[in-house]
């Protein structure tokens, strides 16, 4: 199951949350969904070059609109003393008729996220780089800033074919049945001159587990101490067993 969706969505709900955060009537739904698809449409579009990975879009009430805007590039999408995101909000605003506030958060690693490593093998492409040659340094770039694995699949007419054929590359491992692995997912389309690529990127951060690593090994370590104390007392106990199955013996041949 693992393998015919992506890993974001089987994982929703466990270590994943929405990329939408909102609640609404059965008959809102679809026009609140076609919404959505129009305002992460837009910005992506008017930020094209500037690094945007996803989009996170809340709602509270049919009168506000808060959009949450993820990227490696925080002052292309800002501007000069705020000049474009500006522009951005007043564009929502006419676009949904809500008020709308936009929020910028950094991407400190771009490395680790799929979709920007995804749109930086398609650019390679589209400038004429050899696919095989995009698609190591991708991999050599994300091992490097941490990642525990990654996969990247190109799949159309790679390098001019006349015929479609599909690659990948892997390093590290992907445990795509694992719900407690974090694997991040991109896809995107590289538009070539003989025609479109798809890139398709999964890369697996680290494992999340309730308890830290270091709260685990303390608990190892408090357990380790818990039996070396029981391990004397275990042993006087047997010894006291020993003696006093010797003194019953003693006692019965007496008799």
């Amino acid at each position: 199951m693992g393998q015919k969706i992506p890993p974001r969505a089987v994982r929703l709900g466990f270590i994943e949350e929405w990329n939408s955060k909102w609640i609404a009537s059965f008959r809102e739904f679809p026009a609140l969904i076609e919404e959505d698809w129009h305002i992460r449409h837009y910005l992506k579009e008017k930020l094209k070059f500037a690094a945007v990975s996803h989009i996170v879009i809340e709602r509270t009430g049919n009168k506000f609109l808060r959009v949450n805007v993820y990227t490696a590039r925080p002052g292309v999408v800002i501007g000069k003393r705020g000049a474009d995101i500006e522009n951005l909000k007043h564009d929502l605003e006419g676009i949904t008729g809500r008020r709308t506030m936009i929020n910028v958060f950094e991407i400190k690693q771009p490395e680790l996220d799929a979709q920007l490593v995804a749109e930086g093998i398609a650019l390679q492409l589209e400038k004429r780089i050899n696919y095989r040659r995009a698609m190591k340094r991708a991999i050599e770039r994300s091992i490097a800033s941490g990642a525990l694995g990654i996969k990247v699949a190109v799949g159309g007419r790679l390098g001019g074919a006349e015929i479609a054929r599909s690659e990948w590359l892997r390093e590290g491992r992907i445990p795509l049945h694992t719900f407690r692995a974090l694997i991040d997912y991109g896809f995107t389309e590289a538009i070539c001159t003989y025609g479109k690529i798809g890139v398709k990127v999964w890369i697996f951060k680290k494992e999340l587990f309730k308890k830290s690593e270091k709260d685990l090994l303390e608990e190892a370590k408090l357990v380790e101490q818990s039996r070396m104390e029981e391990l004397p007392e275990r042993r006087e106990d047997v010894s006291t067993s020993q003696e006093e199955g010797k003194k019953e013996n003693v006692i019965t041949k007496e008799s």
